[in-house]
């Protein structure tokens, strides 16, 4: 489902257009709760898919009519590619980061992994490599956003 741009979030801070079929508002929760988000998509015609699609636009438009609540989080993209097109789809993904003031969690190489069957990604080593590297980047962020050493420093406004 896509956002109608109606407003009536930022009075709720729920997706008036959810209903019982769909999770949005669930997901939109665990994220604002959660320290870290990893979004992840297939490429489709070297794009997002429409679910990631919908729920980066619903996201987007919740965080700015609801004052910023994704800011400085830590997102990381993570893309499944079969051939090309992975590119597009990891700049949008990451487009989101960036317009929601998110830090963005880097690896040592663009975040995807080559396969189209489930589990043949794990023949990609390369693609292996960089998510092991992203997660442990990842948890390095977590961890000094958390440390107590650094709990004077205020982030900007």
């Amino acid at each position: 489902m896509s956002c109608i741009e109606s407003g009536k979030c930022a009075e709720t801070h729920k997706c008036a257009r959810a209903g019982p079929e769909d999770p949005f508002n669930t997901w939109f929760a665990k994220i604002l709760e959660a320290d870290s988000i990893i979004l992840g998509s297939p490429t489709h015609f070297a794009n997002v898919s429409v679910e990631m699609k919908s729920l980066i636009d619903r996201c987007g438009f919740m965080n700015i009519t609801g004052g910023e609540m994704l800011k400085h989080k830590i997102g990381a993209a993570v893309v499944a590619v079969r051939r090309g097109g992975a590119a597009s789809v990891f700049d949008e993904l990451n487009k989101f980061f960036t317009y929601a003031q998110i830090h963005v969690a880097s690896s040592c190489y663009w975040n995807n992994g080559i396969g189209r069957l489930p589990g043949e990604v794990q023949n990609d080593e390369e693609g292996v490599r960089i998510m092991k590297t992203l997660g442990k980047n990842m948890a390095y962020l977590l961890k000094k956003m958390n440390d107590p050493r650094t709990a004077d420093i205020k982030p900007p406004a």
